[in-house]
């Protein structure tokens, strides 16, 4: 138990920061953004809740196949969450998963 208590600092040494991978991620889009690969996640989701009823949870930007998307996970008033997988260069949207609500 003693010897496992000791191993315990070192472990945690051992472990790479979770910081550092969110840190590259966000130089990653603010680059992206600077050379125009991108639009501003902010006028993105915008555009996001005067189309869709429910309140916007989470985000992700990442890269597939060459191509940038933003990931943006919507909650509905009705409680079942639905997924929004937009083109992050021009705001088309790629795909819809779950029950999409948009606004009338």
């Amino acid at each position: 138990m003693r010897r496992t208590l000791l191993m315990l600092p070192l472990l945690l040494l051992a472990t790479p920061p979770v910081r550092a991978v969110d840190r590259r991620d966000h130089e990653r889009a603010r680059a992206a953004l600077a050379a125009g690969e991108i639009r501003p996640l902010a006028e993105l989701l915008a555009e996001v809740e005067r189309r869709y009823v429910g309140r916007i949870i989470e985000t992700e930007l990442e890269r597939d196949g060459g191509r940038w998307i933003y990931e943006i996970t919507i909650l509905p008033s009705s409680g079942r969450v639905f997924e929004l997988k937009l083109d992050a260069a021009t705001g088309a949207l790629l795909r819809a998963r779950g029950p999409v609500q948009e606004r009338r």
